[in-house]
């Protein structure tokens, strides 16, 4: 009850008439309890609801994919983790200055075999969302993130990364403790782990605050999440100073996961749930349990310096140049 609520709160605009049309069917599942046939009418609107969802989610535009991807509903990291994993522990601190909530890790079970998890953790209201800092990190939240990503290496635990951030956290006590020193020595760490590496952009991957936890041999992407440089609106700002330009500004960004699996950053979109990982999280945990399970499979018995040699050349190979010679 209380998710149908959110949804109903929490309706995007191109979703609107697929919701209209799923309020009419419980209209009529409520007729029909009281003992009025309306069986027919009931399975031709849930024909009609399910082939305009198909229509209206074929043809959205990178803003309205963005909009998904920052969807309040939508599952965090923690809802993965108890739907995917077993025997979560986690672990605290950076062992310098404190803990920081907007990155959770800890050790946990997936599939049977014994893993390190780390990622971006998000609020569901304000008083969350204060204690997560939006899931935007401060150094020590990247600076937990290595230490823990080192131990797990040391005793030869693979690694599972969830991304799920507007960006680092740019304030003025973040930048005093070497916000992007934090970052750089993420990248330079995870680039060095002899264990294997996955990270899984589940909502919006921003930034460096999303590449600190973005240096893995493999990297997934759910079909509605996003992964830039940039925000649309930091862009729009920067570049033309004029917030109508959002919609452009994510589409030449090329943030989709469309997008970047066709310039081979990302190695595999997973399907969401019809109309949305919001919609039905359990379905979608059960397509991200696949792809996990078949590659982890895939970097078993890598040996060490092969995994870290490969990575490499995996991010050396990314992008395009075009040397000039006088």
């Amino acid at each position: 009850m209380a998710h149908e609520q959110r949804i109903e709160r929490l309706v995007l605009e191109f979703e609107k008439p697929v919701i209209e049309l799923e309020r009419k069917i419980e209209e009529l599942r409520g007729l029909a309890a009281d003992q009025v046939d309306m069986s027919k009418e009931i399975r031709k609107l849930e024909q009609k609801a399910r082939k305009l969802q198909k229509e209206v989610f074929a043809d959205l535009t990178p803003q309205q994919k963005v909009q998904l991807s920052r969807h309040p509903s939508r599952p965090y990291m923690a809802d993965y983790v108890e739907l995917l994993c077993e025997d979560f522990l986690e672990l605290h601190g950076d062992r310098s200055f404190r803990d920081e909530p907007a990155i959770v890790g800890g050790l946990a079970r997936f599939d049977s075999r014994e893993i390190l998890v780390v990622g971006h953790q998000k609020g569901r209201n304000t008083k969350e969302n204060l204690h997560r800092n939006f899931g935007m990190a401060r150094p020590e939240g990247y600076r937990k993130a290595t230490r823990l990503m080192r131990l797990a290496s040391r005793f030869g635990r693979p690694i599972l990364c969830f991304i799920d951030t507007p960006g680092a956290y740019p304030g003025l006590g973040a930048e005093e403790r070497g916000q992007a020193e934090a970052i750089a020595k993420s990248l330079q760490v995870m680039a060095s782990l002899e264990v294997p590496v996955i990270s899984l952009v589940i909502g919006e991957g921003g930034s460096g605050g999303a590449l600190a936890l973005g240096v893995a041999d493999r990297i997934l992407m759910l079909e509605y999440s996003i992964y830039s440089v940039i925000s649309p609106e930091g862009c729009a700002s920067i570049l033309w100073r004029d917030p109508a330009k959002v919609p452009e500004a994510a589409a030449q960004l090329k943030l989709t996961a469309a997008d970047l699996a066709e310039f081979g950053i990302c190695d595999e979109i997973i399907p969401e749930a019809a109309g949305g990982a919001h919609r039905d999280p359990a379905k979608t945990a059960s397509y991200v349990r696949s792809s996990l399970k078949r590659h982890f499979k895939e970097l078993d018995g890598a040996r060490p310096p092969d995994l870290v040699a490969k990575r490499y050349e995996k991010f050396r190979s990314m992008g395009t140049f075009i040397q000039v010679t006088s």
